[in-house]
C-alpha cells in the first residue's frame, strides 16, 4: 500500500464541475492499494500519517502532527501510484488492487484516520470517478509511504 503525503495551506477535489471536498491546511493524500495489500497495510499507513510530524513549530522546526495544528486530511485514491513503467512507455497496472478490494481497503484508511487517530475533517473524492485535484504545497512537503518498506523497518529493528 502507498501514500503520497503532501503538506498543503489548502486541497480540494472537483468531480464533474462540484466541489467534492475541500480542506484548509493539513494534508493532501494520495492513496493506492496493491495486489496482495491487507488491513494491516491500511492500519500501518494510517498510524503513520496521523502521527507524521512535518508541521513547523514556533522554531520553524518541523516538530507537529495534525492533532498539534487541527488539521484536515483529502484523501484521494490513486492506482496509478502502482505503474510500472520499467517496460515501454506506456505503464502498466497489473500490480494495483482489484477495484472492488482496493475500494474497500481505501474506505478502511478513511475510517481508521477519521475514528482511531480522531482526525474531525477527513475528506475524500469519489473512488474511481474521473477527479480534478487542486492542492498549494506548503514547503514543498511531499512525503511517500510504503507499507511494505515500514513492514521491513519494523522486521529490521
Amino acid at each position: 500500500m502507498r501514500a503520497v503525503i503532501q503538506r498543503v495551506k489548502y486541497a480540494s477535489v472537483t468531480i464533474d464541475g462540484t466541489v467534492k471536498g475541500k480542506i484548509g491546511q493539513g494534508f493532501l493524500i494520495l492513496f493506492g492499494a496493491g495486489q496482495g495489500d491487507t488491513r494491516e497495510d491500511a492500519q500501518l499507513l494510517a498510524k503513520k500519517t496521523a502521527g507524521m510530524r512535518i508541521f513547523c513549530d514556533d522554531n520553524d522546526k518541523m516538530n507537529m502532527a495534525l492533532s498539534d495544528i487541527d488539521g484536515s486530511v483529502l484523501v484521494i485514491s490513486q492506482f496509478t501510484l502502482y505503474a510500472d513503467c520499467r517496460r515501454g512507455n506506456r505503464p502498466s497496472f497489473t500490480n494495483a488492487a482489484p477495484p472492488a478490494e482496493a475500494n474497500e481497503l481505501y474506505e478502511y484508511f478513511v475510517s481508521l484516520l477519521r475514528n482511531e487517530y480522531g482526525i474531525a475533517n477527513v475528506q475524500t473524492g469519489v473512488f474511481g470517478a474521473d477527479m480534478k485535484v487542486e492542492l498549494l504545497n506548503d514547503g514543498p512537503v511531499t512525503i511517500l509511504l510504503d507499507s511494505d518498506e515500514l513492514k521491513k523497518s519494523r522486521h529490521d529493528r
